[in-house]
């Protein structure tokens, strides 16, 4: 299944849609998880105007996670779709709902003009 955008670890696929480039990650986030991440947000940064990372299937997170998403904010318009509660709660408690942009919904991280 070369041509299939689904993969096995912490990236469940990676996609086109409605002009951004979307990756859905998934599982558990932490240090020991998200090196492929990194390089996929990373590769995704330099090469889309608008990076989506859906969060709805990712159940844990920790700081590792936060500083991946702040790190990659700086260097595109990120923007994160469909947070699982758990992970909705983490970025209020630490205040980067503030800084990100966050989006109830794919559709809308999507649709949104930032400018």
């Amino acid at each position: 299944m070369a041509d299939s955008p689904y993969h096995p670890g912490p990236i469940a696929a990676q996609y086109a849609h409605k002009g951004c480039h979307v990756i859905v990650a998934r599982g558990e986030l932490d240090l020991d998880t998200t090196p492929d991440l990194t390089a996929a947000l990373a590769k995704a940064a330099d090469e889309h105007d608008v990076v989506v990372i859906d969060l709805s299937a990712v159940t844990f997170a920790d700081s590792a996670l936060l500083n991946l998403l702040l790190r990659t904010h700086g260097a595109t318009t990120l923007r994160i779709a469909a947070p699982h509660p758990r992970i909705m709660l983490l970025l209020e408690l630490t205040g980067a709902d503030q800084a990100l942009h966050v989006f109830t919904n794919l559709d809308d991280a999507c649709a949104t003009d930032l400018s």
